[in-house]
């Protein structure tokens, strides 16, 4: 991802998105050229130049202060989770040229493999590129496609967009394919000389028309803990709370663990899964 081209789609598309009434600015009712804010109306909301607004909106955040990130990042009206990757494009766009970084691993200490086998609800770890590199049982019975890779990791984004069982398996998937376009697109700006995800968004952006779209959108929402919806292939509807967490030794590694709420039927759905496991051990 060009650092430059992100931070001038990313802009653009916030700015179109916003009406003058919603920023506070009147509206006299005439024809207006431009789909949202003009650049003059942005700069005057963040209290800069237009010359300087323009310039930023080109693409070069390099020199900006937090305090001119934030009142722009107020006059755009960006939500908590935009506003973070405003400041994660500035902050790389303001270092050096070569950025020092850990490559994300494809393997994941035995260690971990271990903890994650004695959890007793469904637990993967998958790095900053989406590939999944361990999984308990529990896991492999709540994610039937995890268990079917065979000599190489599978990848969540591919999974998504690529795999037509991925439309059914999620309840909810427009939801699905924008989470995990937001997952690339803040890694894609927090390491945009990384070839691999550079290559995994190109791919995506070839193979499928809804990558493409959600893509060109530029919507950046996160979420570490929430609920899901699947459809799974053995017990049907499944509600399931999750949860997603770093693996505090590797930056590059996170856990997603997932689980049912109390006293609920999804409880006893995840018991039909468990008692596949044991009945499989059993032979």
């Amino acid at each position: 991802m060009i650092r430059s081209e992100e931070i001038k789609d990313f802009l653009s598309t916030r700015r179109a998105s916003i009406t003058p009434e919603q920023a506070g600015l009147p509206n006299y009712g005439v024809h207006r050229r431009v789909k949202g804010l003009r650049r003059e109306e942005v700069a005057m909301l963040a209290g800069v130049s237009a010359e300087y607004y323009t310039k930023l909106e080109r693409g070069n955040l390099a020199g900006a202060s937090d305090s001119v990130l934030g009142s722009l990042a107020s006059a755009l009206k960006l939500s908590d989770d935009e506003r973070s990757y405003l400041y994660m494009l500035a902050r790389n766009q303001a270092g050096s040229k070569v950025i020092r970084r850990t490559l994300p691993p494809m393997t994941i200490r035995p260690n971990l493999q271990f903890i994650i086998d004695q959890m007793d609800v469904a637990t993967y770890v998958r790095n900053t590129r989406m590939d999944i590199l361990g999984s308990n049982p529990m896991a492999r019975q709540l994610f039937p496609w995890l268990a079917a890779a065979e000599d190489q990791p599978v990848n969540m984004a591919r999974y998504v967009f690529l795999d037509p069982d991925a439309r059914t398996f999620f309840a909810e998937w427009p939801k699905a394919a924008s989470d995990t376009v937001t997952m690339l697109r803040v890694q894609a700006a927090r390491d945009p000389f990384d070839r691999a995800i550079t290559e995994l968004i190109g791919e995506l952006s070839t193979l499928s028309p809804e990558f493409r779209q959600l893509w060109a959108k530029h919507n950046i929402s996160r979420s570490q803990l929430g609920q899901k919806h699947f459809i799974h292939p053995v017990v049907g509807q499944l509600y399931l709370n999750y949860q997603i967490l770093n693996v505090a030794d590797d930056p590059n590694l996170i856990m997603l663990v997932y689980n049912a709420a109390p006293d609920s039927a999804d409880v006893e759905k995840l018991q039909i899964l468990k008692s596949r496991i044991l009945a499989t051990s059993a032979r």
